[in-house]
């Protein structure tokens, strides 16, 4: 059932994905960057790539990520690659175990998955509160490309642009792609019962093995709580 339509407010958006090459860096800072315009500000990416860590070893990373996740508001998972990156599933399972609204997106025109629908294993499919988005950008791309052929763009072509301007083109239609999604799943009820968010919660505190004292995380996790019932997220 659709909520009540909220509030014209600011929302933080978990963005998961992988990070591991360039073309992982630029692609996750350009799409994020295109949320946040195509919503007017309305939907704030938060990138795992551009969290500053005291510490580099692989289990700081690791809390560092979760904790930001399950503070933030909504999420938005990178569903790409011919096998779904692990951390990202994993990031995503902790997401809906928190009851946080969830987006899935893959560009990837590769069928990696158990049918066409939701080009992914089937088990990370289904849940509620979740939204898909399957856009193969490709074919966007090569689209948009000959549309700009045809202009016969000379100052494009001179500058050898025409390549990054056809991408950003792309870039900017997933983008928007992802704002309707993220409202649809802003719009949904939550699915927690009320009388055990507290309980999650506090699961959710333990439930990872993060380090630091246990009364300090549960503090955390039960503000994160406060901070969603406030805003009407649960």
């Amino acid at each position: 059932m659709a909520r009540l339509k909220k509030k014209q407010r600011s929302y933080t958006v978990y963005f998961g994905g992988e990070l591991f090459s360039l073309k992982h860096l630029i692609g996750n800072a350009w799409l994020a960057e295109a949320i946040y315009e195509k919503s007017h500000g309305r939907y704030h990416c938060l990138l795992p790539q551009d969290f500053e860590l005291r510490g580099r070893g692989s289990r700081a990373i690791r809390d560092r990520n979760l904790r930001a996740l399950v503070a933030c508001d909504l999420a938005l998972f990178n569903y790409d690659g011919p096998d779904l990156d692990s951390g990202t599933v994993v990031e995503f399972m902790f997401a809906k175990f928190a009851d946080l609204p969830a987006v899935l997106l893959r560009t990837d025109l590769r069928h990696a998955g158990d049918f066409r629908g939701e080009p992914w294993n089937l088990m990370t499919s289904f849940f509620p509160r979740t939204a898909t988005i399957v856009a193969p950008s490709l074919f966007d791309y090569l689209g948009a490309l000959r549309h700009r052929h045809r202009r016969r763009d000379a100052a494009l072509r001179l500058a050898g642009q025409h390549s990054s301007a056809t991408a950003q083109l792309v870039c900017e239609r997933i983008a928007a792609q992802c704002v309707r999604a993220l409202d649809r799943v802003l719009a949904l009820e939550p699915v927690m019962p009320r009388h055990l968010r507290e309980e999650v919660y506090a699961w959710l505190a333990r439930l990872p093995g993060l380090r630091g004292k246990e009364k300090a995380l549960r503090k955390e996790f039960e503000h994160c709580l406060e901070q969603k019932v406030a805003r009407d997220l649960l």
